[in-house]
């Protein structure tokens, strides 16, 4: 009974681990806007250099979202979050 409820504990110790790791495909880059900042953008280059980084977000969350077989309301709604905390806030 004690082993039993010892494998009990160590399986939801290792799960608990495992979710709360971040998704391996999802990048750990700086937002865009905290990049423009870190490079001291404005004006027209601020606004290119945004223009660009979410063309560049939407086309890998898209790719992203396709590698997981998301289609529909799930795939609009994945790849619309990505995009978003991709690009970050001005």
């Amino acid at each position: 009974m004690k082993t039993a409820i010892a494998s009990v504990v160590l399986c939801v110790a290792i799960g608990t681990a495992a979710w709360a790791q971040p998704a391996p495909d999802v990048p750990r880059n700086p937002s865009c806007s905290a990049e423009a900042t870190t490079k001291k953008l404005a004006g027209a280059a601020k606004t290119s250099f945004m223009k660009k980084c979410e063309t560049d977000a939407a086309t890998a969350c898209d790719t992203s979202a396709s590698e997981k077989k998301l289609a529909g309301a799930a795939k609009t709604s994945f790849t619309k979050k990505c995009v978003t905390d991709s690009v970050g806030s001005d």
